[in-house]
């Protein structure tokens, strides 16, 4: 039975290198990939459902713009002989991948890092570190490029 993978992109400089290494795994077991950015929540504005018209429309564009980069994605991937399923969700990052990794049934989860440091992360958090905690199946952590 193929494996199933997740993987999960946020289109920072390391996101080549997921893509890439995620197909070589899907090639090399004969997996499929779901495809999963998670995009930002719409902002809350006290006094406001929704937050203001412009804000709703910013959000809006920006959300089509990663649909389209991530369905981009997905071709590029389809074009190297893997099968695989762009997705777009909205919520709190390393929650929603563990979620859908659980939801797909993934066997594995794939994601980048920005190397930042541990200082960095540990002032800011890793959203690679909070997957590997809370996450059920094996998780591969692609690093950035080194100069």
């Amino acid at each position: 039975m193929p494996t199933h993978l997740l993987v999960a992109v946020d289109f920072s400089a390391v996101t080549d290198r997921v893509i890439e290494t995620a197909a070589a795994l899907a090639q090399e077991c004969g997996g499929t990939i779901t495809l999963l950015h998670v995009a930002r929540p719409e902002p809350d504005f006290v006094g406001y459902e929704a937050g203001p018209q412009s804000v709703r429309d910013q959000v809006a564009t920006e959300f089509r713009l990663q649909r389209r980069m991530l369905h981009d994605l997905g071709d590029r991937l389809r074009a190297a002989g893997v099968e695989a399923t762009p997705m777009v969700v909205q919520g709190a990052i390393a929650d929603s991948i563990v979620e859908q990794a659980e939801r797909s049934g993934a066997a594995l989860i794939v994601v980048g890092t920005h190397g930042r440091g541990p200082m960095m992360d540990l002032l800011v958090g890793s959203v690679s570190e909070a997957v590997i905690r809370r996450s059920p199946v094996p998780v591969v952590v692609v690093p950035p490029e080194r100069s």
